[in-house]
């Protein structure tokens, strides 16, 4: 059965930035098929066996652009088939450069994919190996944490494809380990993600090692500013490709918002995951911390969950991903690293724990339910100090949202009979320390001392002593001191013969 990959309606329109005037586009009836690509037989058999017979928007447009060397500025969205649309057309252009030899000479980097996160860099490079894997091209990715030397040992070797996040790329140049003079082809993928997280400088350095005659790919999300000044600044006269409705969230996704306090909300997932028979689901918090405390504690509750978010080991993060994929665990908590880019088909529901800052990324994370025309579910929980990002949310998406009352039961969940006795004899051992402290303080009430008795003398006022009278009458001094008037402790000086008579 063939496979056709996810498609969204094509809609064309100028864009507001005037430096980008030429716009694709393809026609709905035109038929799209990856046999009218007329790929080398290496490529067309790998297509072949992966299924892929119908070419989404994004492919039908940017595929022939690519295929003559024209730099691409595309707007679409993730799970839209971006990472054919231009995988294919360089790995077309680079077969003239395949070679058997194994001096790493003849295989120096001749593309380059820059992606925002580990994840994603690893997921484009496998599908780039899959396409190359009946050429001799060779493919490598670098990404961050993770031991440099196997990746090290890689590029040495010769690669002509590299997929890398912009840090740890940096890395190996400055380690004189990727060299990058020969680099035809240039990928930025997730540009907008990129930029929002801070990875322009890094951009701009290593755009510099570049060549400036170079074939550049720039795909977005949407076309902010940042982005055309990125794109005006390293594309040359790039054709314009934009595909469906920028931010549009997918049709097949039912969303729905519940208004549930803070407190309230794990509960609520626990309940709905109930209540909608769901098996597997991503569920979405804002912070680090909130994603490990909420794993942890959906884990209590008997749930099988892992987390995944940046604080975690890249291995830790690839085997979180692969036992969720495998159905190993039934909620992958996560931040919005894992908003963007993940293909992991038959996820049934996203739970949105926390409203995400920035209203973009609420597109991207309902984008991982409903992939591939399957039907999903999206459910957000909104507390009351977010009124003001559903607000932002109601503008990007143009849909008014309504929020809707959800009594959490809180006896319900996935609790276990044993879980709920020790959860019992918990709060029975806390009451007893409270009486037990309340019993002690009285106990210390009842046994405190009487004061002492004061003594009165503490009590009178300050008196002054009376001052002794100064000795007037000599013959008292004298009978005192004897004779000469001196005390007897002073020693008298001795007489000493005088050398000289003084006048």
């Amino acid at each position: 059965m063939s496979k056709v990959i996810e498609s969204l309606p094509t809609q064309a329109s100028s864009p507001a930035n005037s430096d980008f005037p030429e716009l694709t586009s393809a026609s709905p009836e035109t038929s799209q098929s990856f046999s009218q690509l007329k790929l080398d037989a290496p490529l067309a058999r790998a297509v072949a066996e992966m299924g892929y017979t119908s070419m989404t928007p994004i492919q039908a447009q940017a595929i022939p652009v690519v295929l003559q060397g024209r730099d691409v500025m595309g707007a679409a969205q993730t799970g839209t088939g971006k990472t054919a649309a231009f995988s294919l057309p360089l790995l077309q252009r680079l077969l003239k450069h395949e070679n058997p030899s194994t001096s790493p000479a003849r295989h120096p980097v001749r593309a380059l994919v820059l992606l925002p996160t580990r994840e994603l860099a690893d997921q484009v490079a496998q599908q780039v190996k899959l396409y190359a894997k009946y050429t001799k091209l060779r493919t490598a990715v670098v990404f961050g944490g993770m031991d440099m030397k196997p990746q090290t040992l890689e590029l040495k070797a010769g690669v002509e494809v590299l997929v890398a996040t912009p840090g740890r790329l940096l890395d190996h140049i400055e380690a004189k380990t990727a060299v990058l003079n020969q680099v035809e082809y240039v990928v930025l993928d997730e540009a907008d993600r990129m930029l929002d997280i801070g990875f322009l400088p890094d951009l701009q350095r290593i755009l510099s090692f570049l060549p400036k005659q170079r074939t550049t790919l720039l795909f977005s999300a949407t076309f902010s500013n940042d982005i055309k000044r990125l794109a005006s600044s390293y594309l040359n006269n790039p054709v314009t490709i934009e595909v469906a409705r920028s931010n549009a969230t997918a049709a097949n996704v039912t969303q729905i918002f519940y208004g549930v306090a803070d407190d309230d909300k794990r509960r609520a997932v626990r309940q709905l995951l109930q209540e909608h028979s769901i098996q597997q689901a991503f569920v979405f918090v804002n912070s680090k911390l909130g994603c490990a405390r909420l794993a942890r504690d959906l884990e209590r509750d008997g749930l099988k969950t892992t987390a995944l978010h940046g604080d975690k080991s890249q291995d830790e993060r690839l085997k979180a991903l692969e036992a969720f994929k495998k159905g190993e665990v039934d909620l992958l908590v996560c931040t919005d690293v894992a908003a963007r880019g993940l293909d992991i088909k038959d996820v049934p529901a996203v739970f949105n724990i926390d409203i995400p800052f920035n209203a973009e990324d609420y597109v991207h994370r309902i984008g991982r339910t409903g992939r591939a025309g399957a039907s999903g579910l999206a459910i957000s929980f909104v507390s009351s100090k977010d009124s003001r990002l559903v607000g932002d949310i109601e503008k990007l998406i143009k849909i008014k949202i309504d929020l809707l009352p959800l009594n959490v039961d809180a006896g319900r969940g996935a609790r276990t009979e044993g879980q709920g006795e020790r959860g019992s004899e918990r709060g029975h051992k806390r009451e007893f320390v409270r009486e037990r402290s309340a019993e002690r303080s009285s106990r210390r009430d009842y046994a405190r001392p009487a004061p002492a008795p004061r003594d009165p003398f503490f009590d009178k006022p300050y008196e002054a002593p009376v001052q002794a009278e100064a000795v007037a009458d000599t013959a008292v001094a004298n009978s005192a001191y004897g004779a000469s008037g001196l005390s007897p402790n002073i020693k008298p000086k001795r007489k000493v013969a005088a050398l000289f008579k003084t006048s």
